[in-house]
């Protein structure tokens, strides 16, 4: 069974910055893309960032020039670094990966909330 382990969520002031970790029991070479969902209360979940294949790499338009999305094989871990952080990034952020199969599996992570506050 594939875990993700997500960590570093919290709550911070308008342009702070969080790192947020997804630690999985997958090895890296069996992931076809991985990346971070997020959801709003009352809002649909939305793709914020994604690495697809080895170096292809999407970002929400709203987060470009924000965030960054990169990824540790060794430690099979990805990592989403988000600075100034705005009011309107405060969602539950969800960790994904697909799996490489005949048939790929989508797995994600349990989520963890990120609150930018005054």
């Amino acid at each position: 069974q594939v875990h993700l382990v997500e960590s570093g969520g919290g709550s911070v002031q308008p342009g702070g910055s969080l790192r947020l970790s997804c630690q999985t029991s997958l090895n890296m070479l069996a992931i076809n893309g991985m990346g971070w969902y997020r959801q709003a209360p009352g809002k649909q979940r939305e793709l914020v960032a994604s690495i697809i294949g080895d170096d292809r790499i999407n970002y929400k338009d709203s987060v470009k020039g924000r965030f960054t999305i990169s990824r540790d094989s060794a430690e099979n871990t990805f990592y989403l670094q988000m600075d100034n952080l705005k009011v309107e990034d405060t969602a539950v952020y969800i960790c994904w990966l697909q799996e490489a199969a005949w048939d790929p599996i989508n797995h994600y992570g349990q989520g963890i909330q990120v609150t930018v506050s005054n």
